[in-house]
């Protein structure tokens, strides 16, 4: 679903993500499980969104340890989004977010666009908030894995090669 983006936070964070080649899909609580099916390569696994949206039943949910080695898709949720970097901030979960978020080829973080701040010192404070009150952490993605160790830059080498942030518009 094409958006029309007038608020410059998210055009920020819209520009920024394409500077970094990650594709970044807009869509709707209702449009969700098929815009998410259209985007998945299978087999592709997930963990508990707090959203509410449905999975279409191309993702499996709680995978196994088996199911994620399988997996060409990992779909996480992003707590928030820093527009300046085309970060996002991914919340470590009791239920495997961050193997999730890793393993997988292409890493498909979920955020609310509400939820996606002109920048990291902003991003940090609201989540600091809550982490400190609920003992959590996160990590900062910007863009898929690389790695130019060896030379010639690589992707996937430490993390996913590929990402495609779906955005949810309220």
């Amino acid at each position: 679903m094409a958006t029309t983006t007038t608020n410059p936070t998210l055009s920020t964070f819209e520009e920024a993500l394409a500077d970094l080649g990650v594709e970044l899909t807009r869509t709707t609580v209702d449009d969700f499980a098929a815009t998410l099916d259209d985007i998945v390569r299978d087999p592709a696994v997930g963990v508990a969104l707090p959203f509410d949206v449905e999975y279409p039943d191309s993702v499996t949910v709680d995978p196994t340890p088996a199911a994620l080695e399988r997996a060409e898709t990992g779909v996480t949720p992003a707590s928030f989004g820093v527009a300046n970097y085309g970060s996002v901030l991914l919340p470590s979960t009791a239920d495997g977010a961050e193997p999730v978020s890793l393993y997988p080829k292409l890493h498909v973080p979920v955020l609310r666009a509400s939820d996606v701040l002109p920048d990291l010192p902003e991003a940090l404070d609201r989540f600091g908030d809550a982490a400190r009150d609920e003992d959590l952490s996160a990590i900062v993605a910007t863009g898929p894995s690389a790695t130019a160790d060896m030379g010639k830059l690589v992707l996937g080498a430490h993390g996913p090669e590929a990402v495609h942030v779906v955005m949810l518009d309220e």
